[in-house]
C-alpha cells in the first residue's frame, strides 16, 4: 500500500480490503471480535495499548469496545480521521508526523482477529495524536521559550475518544481546531501565501534605502512590482512614485504597525523586502500560539488583550474591539523582557505608591547611592518596620545586594513611575498595567523600554472603560478618587482576563492579516521547535 498517492483510491482500496476480510475467512473472526466474548481481539486491543496507561484504562474501563472497527459506525470514523491526516497541512501541522503510510499498511494487513484488535488501538492512537495537535498545539510552549508562561493542557482520551463516538465524526475532528475570527483568518493567509510560493513568491526585493513621492526610475519599478505582487497595488505600469504607489505604502504601513507616512523608509522597506516564506513561518507559528488558548473557557466574552509585538492594549467585547491604547513593553534585554501569560484583573489603584522591584533597588539604585546618598531623591527607604529611615543614618556603602536590608518606595505624585493610577491582575510575574509620566515614549515605533511591566498611552481611558459596568458617571468617579491625592484601591465588581500575547501575525476587524517584528527573537525560537517536529516549507526566498 505503500504506493498509494490519492486519498480515494486508499478510502476505496481500505473499505474493500475489510469487506473482503469480513467475507472470505474471517467473517466468524471479525463477528466475534465485535462481541463481549472475542477473546483474542481482547487481548490484542490491551497488549496494543499497554504501553500508553490512559489508552489501555480506556478501553478496559469499556469492556474492550470498538471504536474504530464497530461494524456500524467505524467506516465513517475510519474516513474521518483519514481525512484529517491529510488535510493536517491546512493547520499548519506537518503530514510526516502522522505517518498515514504506516497506518494504510496496517489496515491492508488485516487478516485475523488479532490484527483487527492491534489496528483498532493504532487508529486510536493515531486519532488521539492529531486531536491534541489541532486542538492545543505540537510544542509545550514553556519548553521552547522559558518567558511563554502557559501550561498547556492536552484533552484526555476518555473526552476525545467518547467525544468522537457521541457525534458525527467528521465535524468533531474539525471542530477540534480553535474555533476564533483569528485562526480561521491565519488559515486564510496561509492558503494566500502557499498560493503566492508556488507562483514564485513576491518577485525581487527593492535594494534602495529610501523612495518617497515624486521620485522615480529603476528602484520605484521595484517597489511597484513588489507591491502589485503582494497585493497592495493594483495593476500599474508606472515608473513614478505616485499617488497610487503611496497609498500603497500607507496601507503596508499600517498593517504592520509602522509609522503611517507614505514614505518608503529604511524600516518600511526592511519590511516589504520580508519574503513570503518567512511571512509564512510566522503564520505557521501563530496558528500554533493561537492552539496555546484554546482552552475549554476561551478568553472570556470581555478580555484585556496586550500584544507585546503590536505595542498595544485592547478591551474585546463580544468578539469586536471596544477600547485601544498604545502600549511600552518590556525593554529586550535579559531580565526586562514581558512575559506572556493570562490572569485575571481585580482592581485598580488610583495614586498609586511605586514599591520598587527589590531586583531594580539592588542592581540599579544601590549602586547610585553608593556613590552618593542623595541620589533617586524621589524614592524613600523603608526599614523591616516598614518606617521611612532618613538616608543620612544609612552606610549605603556597607551594604551588597543581598544584605541591603532597606526597601524603596515612591509616594503617590504627578512624576511617581507609575504615573496616576495602575491596574492590577495579581500574578508571581509582578506584572500589571499602568501610567507613566514618560509620554513621550509613546511616539515611538518600537516601543520597548520598561522593566517588564505593561505602560498605557490613555489609562485614563481604560480606567473610565473599566468602570462604566459599575459607575454611572465613571469620568467623575475617577477624577474625584484621584483629586484627594491618596492612595486608593477600587475592586472591579467583575473580573475582566487580561491575555498577554506575543503575535507578529495579528487579523484586523476585516480579518485581513498584517505582521510585527519578532522583538524578543521568540518566534524564531517556536519555529526551529516546529521544524523538529516535522513542520517545512517550500524554499522560495521571493
Amino acid at each position: 500500500m505503500r504506493g498509494i498517492h490519492g486519498k480515494g483510491l486508499a478510502h476505496f482500496q481500505l473499505w474493500l480490503i475489510l469487506v473482503l476480510a469480513t467475507t472470505f475467512g474471517v467473517a466468524s473472526s471479525y463477528a466475534e471480535a465485535q462481541s463481549t466474548q472475542g477473546i483474542a481481539f481482547k487481548q490484542a486491543i490491551a497488549e496494543a495499548a499497554s504501553s500508553q496507561t490512559e489508552l489501555a484504562e480506556y478501553y478496559r474501563d469499556r469492556a474492550y469496545t470498538p471504536i474504530w472497527t464497530d461494524p456500524a459506525y467505524g467506516a465513517a470514523r475510519r474516513q474521518a480521521l483519514l481525512e484529517a491526516l491529510d488535510q493536517a497541512p491546512q493547520h499548519g501541522l506537518p503530514r510526516t508526523r502522522y505517518d498515514r503510510d504506516s497506518l494504510y499498511e496496517a489496515l491492508a494487513a488485516v487478516q485475523t482477529t488479532r490484527d483487527l484488535g492491534m489496528v483498532e488501538v493504532t487508529l486510536s492512537r493515531a486519532f488521539l495524536q492529531i486531536a491534541r495537535d489541532m486542538q492545543t498545539g505540537i510544542v509545550q510552549p514553556g519548553e521552547v521559550v522559558e518567558a511563554i508562561k502557559r501550561d498547556v493542557v492536552a484533552s484526555s482520551a476518555e473526552d476525545l475518544l467518547d467525544g468522537l463516538q457521541r457525534t458525527d465524526a467528521r465535524d468533531f475532528i474539525q471542530a477540534l481546531a480553535p474555533d476564533t475570527p483569528e485562526y480561521r483568518s491565519l488559515r486564510r493567509e496561509k492558503l494566500r501565501l502557499d498560493r503566492a510560493i508556488a507562483n514564485g513568491g513576491w518577485g525581487s526585493g527593492v535594494p534602495v534605502k529610501k523612495l518617497e513621492p515624486g521620485d522615480s526610475g529603476a528602484g520605484v519599478v521595484r517597489l511597484r512590482d513588489r507591491l502589485l505582487r503582494m497585493g497592495y497595488l493594483r495593476h500599474s505600469v508606472t515608473a513614478r512614485y505616485d499617488r497610487a504607489i503611496e497609498s500603497a505604502v500607507q496601507h503596508f504601513q499600517n498593517e504592520h504597525g509602522l509609522e503611517v507616512d507614505g514614505i518608503a523608509g529604511v524600516s518600511t522597506l526592511e519590511e516589504i523586502n520580508v519574503s513570503a516564506t518567512r511571512r509564512l513561518q510566522s503564520i505557521h507559528v501563530a496558528m500554533e500560539r493561537e492552539r496555546w488558548l484554546n482552552t475549554p473557557d476561551g478568553r472570556g466574552a470581555r478580555h484585556i488583550l496586550v500584544n507585546l509585538t503590536d505595542f498595544s492594549a485592547r478591551v474585546i467585547d463580544d468578539g469586536a474591539q471596544s477600547f485601544y491604547t498604545r502600549a511600552v513593553i518590556g525593554k529586550n534585554s535579559q531580565g526586562r523582557r514581558s512575559p506572556e501569560f493570562s490572569d485575571q484583573m481585580e482592581y485598580m489603584v488610583i495614586n498609586p505608591t511605586w514599591h520598587v522591584p527589590r531586583s531594580i533597588a539592588v542592581k540599579e539604585y544601590l549602586p547610585k547611592l553608593r556613590r552618593n546618598p542623595n541620589a533617586v531623591a524621589h524614592l524613600k527607604m523603608v526599614n523591616s518596620r516598614g518606617q521611612v529611615v532618613s538616608r543620612q543614618n544609612i552606610n549605603f556603602a556597607a551594604y551588597g545586594a543581598r544584605s541591603f536590608p532597606y526597601a524603596m518606595k515612591q509616594p503617590p505624585s504627578s512624576t511617581n513611575a507609575l504615573g496616576l493610577v495602575k491596574f492590577m491582575f495579581p500574578n508571581e510575574y509582578n506584572i500589571y498595567l499602568h501610567d507613566t509620566p514618560k509620554k513621550k515614549l509613546f511616539d515611538r515605533e518600537t516601543r520597548a523600554f520598561s522593566h517588564g511591566c505593561i505602560r498605557l498611552s490613555d489609562p485614563f481611558g481604560f480606567a473610565y472603560h473599566l468602570l462604566a459596568r459599575q459607575e454611572a458617571d465613571p469620568k467623575a468617579f475617577f477624577h474625584a478618587t484621584l483629586e484627594t491625592g491618596r492612595e486608593t484601591y477600587v475592586d472591579l465588581e467583575q473580573t475582566v482576563p487580561v491575555h498577554i500575547i506575543y503575535r507578529t501575525a495579528i487579523s484586523d476587524s476585516q480579518g485581513e492579516i498584517g505582521y510585527r517584528r519578532d522583538i524578543y527573537g521568540r518566534d524564531a525560537e517556536i519555529w526551529k521547535a516546529l521544524v523538529r517536529t516535522g513542520v517545512s516549507l517550500p524554499g522560495v526566498q521571493g
